[in-house]
């Protein structure tokens, strides 16, 4: 597990980094509190932009004399940014707000999920979080990317992760009408 990992790792002398881009995510999922992922780790970055709304940003935790250093380090290879205190209130409502809401994109994921894996041709993983994996089964003639062209002619972005397999991420901005549509321009899509 983590934890015992985490364990031999401090044993050593060596402290832990988790990219935790999607942290939050991962906490809304499990219906746990963040803490709770990130108690036994020595620093933890997690994005502003994947899933909590922000146009940027990542943010980079751990103690007081790690972020000093961090700081520094940022400073003497030219990082860092001026003006910035729109795009920090931006990050502040990600976390304090939008953090609460990621349960809806995980249901709409599922929902999605559910109406893709009534069309026949498709084979759906069940979602953990706001992502659902699709793959083409092999009955379906073509590839992904001549799929892919379909959909995004009817208004339908795929992440293509293979060549016979899509990714689609819900989020703040997909609505339940949104799901719908997807699922019936990917029903449309599949018999062209």
């Amino acid at each position: 597990t983590t934890n015992e990992i985490v364990e031999l790792a401090h044993a050593h002398g060596l402290a832990v980094h988790l990219d935790g881009a999607r942290i939050f995510n991962a906490a809304a999922a499990q219906g746990i509190d963040v803490k709770e992922l990130t108690a036994m780790v020595d620093s933890v970055t997690f994005c502003l932009s994947k899933g909590l709304c922000a146009p940027v940003g990542s943010v980079l935790c751990g103690d007081r004399e790690f972020i000093r250093k961090a700081h520094r380090a940022r400073k003497v290879l030219g990082g860092g940014m001026r003006q910035t205190g729109v795009l920090a209130a931006a990050g502040i409502i990600a976390v304090q707000k939008m953090t609460m809401r990621l349960h809806e994109d995980h249901q709409r994921a599922r929902k999605l999920a559910a109406g893709l894996q009534q069309i026949q041709g498709l084979s759906v993983m069940d979602p953990a979080t706001n992502m659902v994996f699709v793959a083409m089964d092999d009955a379906v003639p073509g590839t992904a990317e001549d799929l892919s062209g379909r959909l995004e002619a009817n208004g339908v972005l795929a992440g293509i992760t293979g060549g016979r397999q899509f990714r689609l991420v819900t989020h703040y901005w997909i609505s339940d009408m949104d799901v719908d549509e997807t699922v019936q321009v990917f029903r449309d899509a599949i018999r062209h």
